[in-house]
């Protein structure tokens, strides 16, 4: 089984400069904030979460069917990977650079693991990524997979509503033949708080469907989780969010143009992120960053050695990593 690297905290809790981890970094969202506050704990959410597949299914124009409830991406990946092992799918594949719970779940329940340039028609379950992770970059192949007849296609859009540059690969007909996998957490600001939801392709297997619904514990969501959902449909955090794309816009730049003057050679991208070639490995000053407050997400577990991918944060986070590298030489 491969190793669980992700970025965020770690034994020694919050860096202060967390550079590893890509959620928004304006802050967390004030009307999501001051619904948690609200939620009522005291009480089970309906289990059957229909007024919220209604508002969801409402703000993707879909039918309120094809909303699947998670507790989390990473729950919802483990969960359609078991009901692809369950139907007799026997191959998954992946991009060449991916999250690693794609694999992990595949492995997990005896799926062997195809890597791109490898050929996916005989693949039961594709994991698709835009913009993608680590790159933040449009998938090339993106339009192929959603008009593929074969195996089950899932598009993880993570980070697409913390898309700063660029526009989606797929259009309204083309996303309605894969399925979506949405965690609007990242873009809220409250990466604690775990939830996620899917929607089914237009036209999906209704028992496929209900295999993966029965795979569902009881209540994936608390009333946490629920009122961060309801919450990321309404208008107030609809232009919040706006307002703080254009921010974490401009703190790309600033940040892009920082980590040149240290001699990194900075890789293109659409989102809150972007990867970069350090002058020297990460790996052998990263105890030291660490110790002065800063953290960077090393690449090698997504088959990118060399590089680290940087979560873009406010001005003074990039000079605090400004001096700690340079002190680090």
């Amino acid at each position: 089984m491969s190793p669980v690297v992700h970025g965020g905290p770690d034994a020694a809790g919050v860096a202060p400069h967390d550079f590893s981890t890509n959620g928004n970094a304006v802050g967390s969202c004030p009307a999501a904030v001051s619904a948690l506050r609200n939620a009522d704990a005291a009480h089970y959410p309906d289990p059957h979460y229909t007024a919220l597949r209604g508002r969801l299914a409402a703000f993707h124009g879909v039918a309120a069917d094809r909303i699947v409830v998670a507790a989390s991406a990473s729950e919802f990946i483990h969960r359609i990977s078991a009901a692809v092992a369950q139907g007799g799918g026997g191959q998954v594949w992946l991009p060449p650079h991916s999250y690693g719970d794609y694999e992990r779940a595949a492995q997990a329940w005896g799926l062997r693991v195809l890597r791109a340039p490898q050929p996916h028609a005989d693949a039961a379950l594709r994991w698709c990524c835009e913009p993608s992770s680590p790159l933040g970059q449009l998938q090339a192949d993106l339009p192929l997979h959603a008009t593929s007849a074969s195996g089950t296609c899932v598009l993880d859009l993570a980070y697409e509503p913390l898309r700063l540059e660029g526009r989606p690969s797929l259009d309204a007909a083309q996303l309605g033949r894969v399925w979506q996998l949405w965690t609007p957490n990242k873009a809220m600001g409250l990466t604690g708080i775990r939830a996620a939801y899917a929607i089914a392709p237009e036209n999906v297997d209704g028992l496929f469907t209900a295999r993966i619904e029965g795979l569902a514990p009881s209540w994936p969501l608390g009333t946490h989780g629920v009122a961060l959902l309801e919450t990321w449909t309404g208008e107030e955090a609809q232009r919040w969010l706006a307002q703080s794309l254009q921010t974490l816009r401009d703190w790309k730049a600033s940040q892009r143009a920082m980590c040149e003057s240290l001699g990194w050679q900075c890789l293109p991208g659409d989102a809150n992120f972007f990867c970069a070639r350090t002058d020297r490995p990460y790996p052998d000053v990263a105890a030291a960053l660490r110790a002065s407050g800063i953290k960077l997400r090393d690449c090698a577990s997504f088959g990118l050695p060399g590089h680290v991918r940087m979560g873009v944060l406010p001005p003074a986070s990039q000079q605090a990593l400004k001096q700690a590298w340079t002190g680090t030489a």
